[in-house]
């Protein structure tokens, strides 16, 4: 024990990163019992006994057998089975049991070698228990006679020692010396003359004594026969015969052949061959042809059972003489035996976000064969993201070797492949399947850069939308995507409480109904969540876009119809047919075809007198005024929008049909009353002188007017006002949906058929307070846009309107 741990003393100066230089040597004697112990090797590798538990120490064979095993507690090492020096190493001069202390983490190896001692457990045997030497009688005296030697398994000094003949005889001793490769003979020595008158026959014990403690010995009878006349025993031509055989040679094959000759002739010169059989060994895989001598194969070698076998051939002549020969035939090792790999550890899976170089697993390869045949290589098939690294001998480290994502494989298949330096090469493949558990390192993504959802105006209350989807590339948890709204704009409000969104499958919800009036576009940003830890999560913008509804019926602006009375236009009874008498005006909060308004005469005092322009709303004569038509007429037009279904107002109107402007209020006085009291007479006659020369002073200013503009009128430009319209579209205002008053101008080139219908900013700064007790627009709804509106939504069915029209709407 003190040499082993000088030993070791000198190893640990020479150990290296991953295993020592000098193996750490120990010593034991066979047979020791189950549990015996043969030293403290955590001790003398300078290991504490708790780093054996920790680092996962374990003890690895060649041959794969645990001979020795290792107390992780106390760091001992113990004998685990009935150790048998003559199994383990049959005749050799040494035995020795190597392997290897394994140190998984981190990686580390001790070269540990245990000599198991003889011990003088086995007694000398000798092939034959009786053995009969015939002699002839004229043999002189020193003549010898080999006898077959005893055989003990056991080795160095309780091998046999000594030979001895019980009782002793005069005529016979012991010589012993050696021969083959340290392999000892016994010869019987003739020491004195023999006479077959005097004594035929002969028996004695030849006894074989080891040199253990106690000794053991093996005795063999020998009986001797003395002959008459033969006198020459056969001779080998060869004292040894070597020869060569391969390990895969069939049944049936000739090694080498022996030759014996005897001089003597005729029966004394007959020769025949025996194989002897040693003590302890079995030669049954050969046999010798009696005749000729030919040593032929009874079955098939095997070089890693035994490399050589050594035979005894004895030729016999027919006088009884004899001869001994050796045979030696050696095994020549044939590549026979594919490499194998043996899996020491294992990890799978391994996370994607393993570093380079994670050791993935540790494996040892090894080959029966010796030689060349027994020289392995170790490769790894096209495989750029794992590589092998030797660790130590013939042990090797699968390692990774680049970054891994799991999104793009999710699993390895690597093979090894194992491959000896014969002739042919015979390979072993090991195949390692390793599994790449998940990572959360992917975002959810989204299917669409952007969604553009569409929802009716006047919806149901959470109508189904649309839907947003967002898949996530990872597995399992990482890949449980959730949705939610969050604010489109960092600096927002919280998102819009009229959308929501189902967080499981991405379903976009509206829970109130919308007005296309008031909100026409809503934008929010839907965010999707994987349920990964840290979660990662990537936004979408969706765009709900509300459909406009027919909900909206026409706004008649003029005529005014919050008057009590319907608004009276003056005819001339002079008028011609087309004469424009009015223009109806009405606008309609839809948009689109919704607010594509039609004109329709619904009513009239003579239908025949007047038509509406279903595109434009212009009250035209149809034909010339006649004595026979009344002086008032009344009108009921229908406005209708494009709608489905079509939504509709109406506006009631009067034309007075005057011969002269100058009566522009008789009408209205024999309207009031036909028995008015006649003193309204003279009330009557100062108005018509006044309103006479109103009349006349207006005529002239707007002949002077109207000459003064021709020329703007030929650019397509007239400007066209009434007061009187302005304050009856004011009242018309304050029972529609507008909020402000809006100044509107239309405008025509001349020529071009287009027209175009612009909403002007507010010329008052707030509605009339009456206009809320009506139940008009409040304060918080949203203004009326302003924009275009083309002349086709305004006078549709005129191309002939050549001049542009101021309103001014309240």
């Amino acid at each position: 024990m003190a040499t082993a741990r000088q030993v070791l003393s000198l190893c640990a100066l020479l150990s290296l990163p991953h295993a020592r230089a000098e193996p750490i040597r120990y010593s034991v004697a066979e047979e020791s019992e189950s549990g015996s112990v043969v030293a403290n090797v955590a001790e003398d590798a300078g290991l504490a006994p708790a780093q054996l538990s920790a680092r996962r120490a374990r003890l690895l064979s060649e041959d794969g057998r645990q001979h020795l095993r290792l107390e992780p507690g106390t760091g001992r090492l113990v004998v685990a089975e009935r150790l048998d020096r003559e199994e383990l190493c049959g005749q050799s001069a040494t035995c020795t049991l190597p392997f290897e202390l394994l140190l998984a983490n981190p990686v580390q190896f001790f070269r540990v070698e245990v000599g198991v001692e003889d011990i003088n457990d086995h007694a000398p045997v000798f092939p034959e228990e009786r053995v009969t030497l015939k002699i002839l009688e004229t043999s002189n005296p020193g003549s010898r006679f080999p006898l077959e030697v005893a055989q003990d398994l056991d080795v160095g000094s309780n091998s046999i020692q000594a030979y001895s003949i019980a009782p002793e005889s005069k005529y016979f001793g012991i010589d012993l010396g050696s021969q083959v490769k340290g392999k000892k003979y016994v010869e019987l020595v003739l020491e004195k003359p023999l006479d077959r008158e005097e004594k035929a026959e002969m028996d004695f014990s030849l006894i074989a004594v080891d040199g253990g403690s106690p000794p053991r010995s093996g005795t063999t009878q020998i009986h001797v026969v003395i002959l008459d006349v033969n006198d020459n025993a056969p001779a080998f031509l060869q004292e040894i015969y070597v020869g060569q055989v391969l390990e895969n040679a069939p049944e049936g094959s000739v090694v080498l052949r022996v030759v014996a000759t005897d001089r003597d002739a005729g029966v004394n010169g007959d020769i025949s061959y025996q194989i002897s059989q040693a003590g302890g060994q079995s030669h049954s895989a050969f046999e010798i042809d009696t005749r000729s001598g030919e040593i032929k194969l009874t079955k098939p070698l095997d070089f890693e059972t035994a490399e050589n076998h050594e035979l005894s051939v004895r030729a016999t002549d027919g006088g009884g003489l004899s001869g001994i020969c050796r045979v030696l035939v050696e095994v020549v090792d044939v590549n026979d035996n594919a490499p194998e790999v043996v899996v020491s550890s294992f990890s799978s899976p391994i996370p994607e976000n393993a570093l380079p170089g994670t050791v993935v697993a540790l494996f040892t390869v090894r080959d029966r064969d010796s030689g060349s045949n027994g020289k392995i290589s170790c490769a790894l098939e096209d495989q750029l993201s794992f590589s092998l690294r030797p660790a130590y001998k013939n042990y090797f480290e699968l390692v990774t070797v680049s970054a891994l994502d799991r999104e793009e494989t999710a699993r390895y298949i690597l093979t090894v492949t194992a491959a000896d330096a014969g002739s042919p090469p015979l390979t072993t493949t090991h195949t390692f399947t390793v599994d790449i558990s998940d990572v959360n390192d992917n975002a959810p993504v989204f299917n669409q850069t952007s969604y553009t959802m569409y929802v009716r105006e006047n919806n149901v209350p959470t109508v189904l939308v649309g839907t947003v989807s967002a898949v996530d590339a990872d597995m399992g948890p990482n890949a449980k995507v959730t949705y939610s709204l969050i604010p489109a704009h960092p600096t927002q409000h919280p998102p819009c409480s009229c959308i929501s969104v189902n967080s499981e499958n991405g379903d976009v919800f509206v829970l109130r109904p919308l007005d296309y009036e008031q909100v026409r576009q809503i934008e929010v940003m839907v965010s999707a969540s994987d349920a990964g830890s840290p979660p990662l999560s990537a936004n979408v913008t969706v765009h709900l876009v509300v459909v406009d509804e027919n909900d909206n019926a026409p706004l008649v602006l003029y005529p005014s119809q919050d008057s009590s009375s319907p608004s009276s236009e003056l005819v001339p009874v002079t008028a011609e047919a087309g004469y424009l008498i009015t223009k109806v005006v009405a606008v309609d909060a839809d948009s689109g075809q919704n607010s594509w308004l039609s004109y329709h005469l619904l009513k009239a005092s003579d239908p025949g007198l007047f038509a509406v322009g279903a595109q434009s709303g212009e009250v035209r004569l149809r034909r010339s005024v006649t004595e026979r038509d009344a002086v008032k007429q009344k009108l009921v037009i229908l406005v209708r929008d494009n709608g489905q279904p079509p939504l509709s107002a109406t506006a009631a109107m009067s034309a007075l049909l005057l011969s002269d402007f100058s009566d522009v209020h008789l009408p209205h006085s024999s309207l009031i009353t036909e028995d008015e009291d006649s003193s309204l007479t003279i009330y009557l006659i100062i108005s018509l002188v006044f309103v006479s020369l109103l009349f006349l002073v207006s005529t002239a200013a707007f002949i002077t007017h109207k000459v003064c503009k021709r020329k703007v009128l030929k650019d397509g430009h007239v400007l066209y006002g009434a007061s009187n319209l302005q304050s009856s579209l004011a009242d018309g205002a304050a029972a529609g949906t507008l909020p402000h008053a809006y100044c509107y101008e239309i405008s025509l080139t001349t020529g071009s058929g287009n027209s175009e219908f612009k909403f002007l900013k507010p010329i008052l700064p707030s509605l009339p307070p009456q206009l809320h007790a009506t139940g008009g627009v409040t304060n918080n709804e949203q203004d009326f846009p302003c924009g275009p509106l083309t002349m086709e939504d305004v006078a549709p069915d005129n191309p002939g309107l050549r001049s542009a029209e101021q309103f001014v709407f309240n």
